[in-house]
């Protein structure tokens, strides 16, 4: 893993909103080797959001600004954490 993705996964584990980290973590863990520039302009822009607006738009309570709409965003609203974790016999 190059420098910036280690740098983007060390982010997104340590966000301070635990539920955060944990979805953001994985989420990261699992996808940021195949993100290609855009993606990761897209998943940094989202880090550097604040965690209570994302969390509001990953679990649809409230629609995200237009400028962070994206695959990135579609991909973290899809992402099914609890499949996740079990897969990796974490639950």
């Amino acid at each position: 893993m190059d420098a910036r993705r280690r740098k983007l996964l060390f982010r997104a584990n340590h966000r301070g909103f635990k539920e955060m980290d944990m979805m953001m973590g994985e989420f990261a863990g699992k996808h940021l080797d195949q993100m290609d520039e855009k993606a990761l302009d897209e998943f940094e822009r989202l880090l550097d959001t604040d965690d209570q607006d994302v969390y509001g738009w990953i679990i649809g309570r409230e629609q995200e600004p237009e400028m962070l709409q994206g695959k990135v965003m579609d991909m973290l609203k899809a992402f099914d954490l609890p499949t996740h974790m079990k897969e990796k016999g974490l639950l």
